[in-house]
């Protein structure tokens, strides 16, 4: 089983950084990716950042230039740098990760930006 505890999230004015960090536990043998979503009230989750092993990344669209994805593979740990947020970045974020076929999801942290 693996466990992802996520952490960072909060109230922050526009233009402001949040650090998202996600650390991972548990049977954890071969990480092929992990990343971050997010889902906001009445939408469908989104996939926010992806860094595999092999330290490439992928972004949304949305969130390009503004957002950092980086890990700690000796802390099985993902962080995610936001800056310049929006009040459409409000959302529930959850951290996730792909090993040996499967994805296992952290519980979420909420952040929201006020205008």
């Amino acid at each position: 089983q693996v466990q992802l505890v996520e952490s960072g999230g909060g109230l922050v004015q526009a233009g402001g950084s949040l650090r998202l960090s996600c650390a991972a536990s548990g049977s954890i043998f071969s990480i092929n990716a992990m990343g971050w979503a997010r889902q906001a009230p009445g939408k469908q989750r989104e996939l926010v950042a992806l860094i595999r092993s092999g330290t490439s990344t992928d972004y949304a669209s949305t969130v390009k230039g503004r957002f950092t994805i980086s890990r700690d593979n000796a802390k099985n740990t993902v962080y995610l740098q936001m800056n310049s947020l929006k009040p459409e970045d409000t959302a529930v974020y959850y951290c996730y990760l792909i090993t040996a076929g499967r994805t296992y999801w952290g519980q979420g942290t909420r952040v929201t930006v006020s205008s």
